[in-house]
């Protein structure tokens, strides 16, 4: 690229001259902000067979998140838990030698000696291993809206990463494409003083020399920005220990020189009728009952509810049913002697009932109390936190409409008039660079926007996942990252 400083330092020896000289760069600007983009177009065509989409980023991190494995795991640990509550207890086999006279140690000197065989089986209170084995199941319902809970938080929390990713490569390209127009303005700022034509001042170099040396600062800082959620992304799609303890075969692969894809992502708003119709409480509490952290603690409460009538079989006795064999050898003299067998039962009485069975119960019933507490604060946020992200994503719509619309086609009119003015000997440099400087910002801010708009729209899409109950309020809601409960 043609130095300005040296082009403009070139044969200056009149104003017209000057100011000839001065109108080349607008051609100059022009060219270096048409050859920026093609640039940054191209290098995106070259390296779009290796950038990590949103859609992928948030299926590999489903694929490969460790929790999802354990919780299968403890799942199969349950249920096979529960076969093991509804079986009876092993029954019981003596085996021993009763009244064996110690002078001699003789089996056959006492009548009453006898080799005994017994066996006993104990059955528990009422329906308590019915009860056991349906509290079980029930508790093992919820594992399945445990996971999709699970994908569709990780979902949230890698869009969120993800987004903030490309915001800040964004705002590195923003500024690395402005970056040469500012240098251009500081040589053109140079060669004006230098020549002793025009109204540049030396503060005027002071302050282009300022400008590009605080974009260097962003920069820094927008890359800080970019490293820091690119690692805190990786978290989610690492390989590692995920061959070791996962149900399926994955290769291991490495990231290698995986960046974040240049296109911005669409996410889509599940329905409109979210954000334009006006939703009483009861509606909005409908809506998220559905959401499968909410249904996770209703098989919870279910499970302690049944907690509560396992607690009341401790009323009921147990039972313990016995019956045993006593051979007998035949006496000194031969004569026969007759064996003998024996059965019984024993049972438990329940009859100190205040310090025991009662407490029981009462703590069954104040364990169910406890988690349906938990439900309703659940559920008394995510309402909080819906409402807000509504309001937010309306707000960013309007500014969203109003940057595009109005700000950033003003902003830019503003900085080629200023710059216009500045190269016909009319306008001040200053204003020159503080044009340029408030339209970047504005093209930083408008990203920013869009981008906080799309977070906005991940996280209203994750309060919907899983709600068929809307189903009776304003037709069913489809999700982006809704997987089925029967995973």
């Amino acid at each position: 690229m043609i130095s300005v400083s040296k082009c403009l330092n070139c044969g200056v020896k009149s104003p017209a001259a000057f100011k000839f000289r001065m109108g080349l760069l607008l051609v100059l600007v022009s060219a270096t902000i048409l050859m920026n983009s093609s640039a940054l177009k191209a290098q995106a065509k070259k390296q779009s067979g290796r950038m990590l989409t949103l859609e992928m980023a948030i299926l590999q991190a489903q694929e490969k998140d460790l929790w999802i494995t354990g919780n299968l795991h403890a799942q199969k640990a349950v249920m096979s838990q529960s076969v093991v509550a509804g079986t009876l207890p092993d029954p019981k086999l003596s085996v021993s030698m009763a009244n064996l006279p110690v002078d001699s140690f003789d089996f056959s000197q006492e009548a009453m000696t006898q080799f005994k065989l017994g066996f006993s089986q104990k059955l528990p209170q009422g329906d308590t291993l019915q009860l056991k084995q349906k509290q079980l199941q029930q508790l093992s319902s919820q594992f399945p809206y445990q996971r999709q809970a699970r994908k569709a938080e990780l979902a949230l929390i890698v869009s969120q990463l993800w987004l903030e990713t490309y915001k800040a490569e964004k705002s590195i390209a923003l500024i690395e494409k402005n970056r040469s127009l500012f240098e251009q303005l500081a040589d053109v700022a140079q060669a004006s003083y230098s020549s002793a034509v025009g109204k540049t001042r030396q503060q005027d170099i002071v302050r282009a020399q300022l400008e590009l040396i605080r974009l260097e600062d962003r920069l820094t800082q927008l890359k800080q920005h970019k490293e820091v959620h690119w690692q805190k992304l990786s978290e989610w799609l690492s390989n590692e220990f995920v061959s070791q303890f996962s149900f399926n075969n994955v290769n291991r692969k490495s990231r290698g020189n995986i960046e974040i894809a240049k296109q911005p992502p669409d996410i889509k708003l599940n329905n409109r009728k979210v954000t334009s119709l006006d939703w009483s409480q009861q509606q909005l509490t409908e809506l998220l009952s559905g959401h499968p952290s909410i249904l996770t603690l209703e098989k919870k409460i279910e499970t302690s509810a049944i907690g509560v009538e396992l607690a009341r079989q401790k009323y009921k006795p147990s039972w313990e049913f016995s019956a045993s064999y006593g051979y007998r050898e035949d006496d000194l003299l031969g004569n026969d002697r007759a064996d003998l067998f024996s059965i019984g039962v024993s049972f438990e009485l329940p009859l100190f009932t205040d310090n025991r069975q009662d407490k029981q119960v009462e703590t069954a019933i104040e364990n169910t109390s406890a988690v349906k507490t938990e439900k309703w604060l659940k559920l008394r946020k995510m309402l909080a936190e819906f409402e807000s992200t509504r309001s937010e994503l309306l707000r960013l719509s309007q500014r969203q409409t109003l940057y595009r619309n109005q700000l950033i086609p003003q902003m830019h009119q503003q900085a080629e008039a200023s710059l216009t003015a500045y190269t016909n000997d009319d306008g001040d440099f200053a204003e020159v660079v503080r044009a340029r400087i408030a339209q970047l910002n504005a093209e930083i801010d408008e990203l920013a926007i869009d981008v906080m708009r799309q977070q906005a729209v991940a996280k209203i899409n994750y309060f919907l996942v899983g709600s068929r109950r809307l189903e009776s309020v304003a037709g069913y809601l489809t999700n982006t990252y809704s997987t089925g409960a029967s995973q």
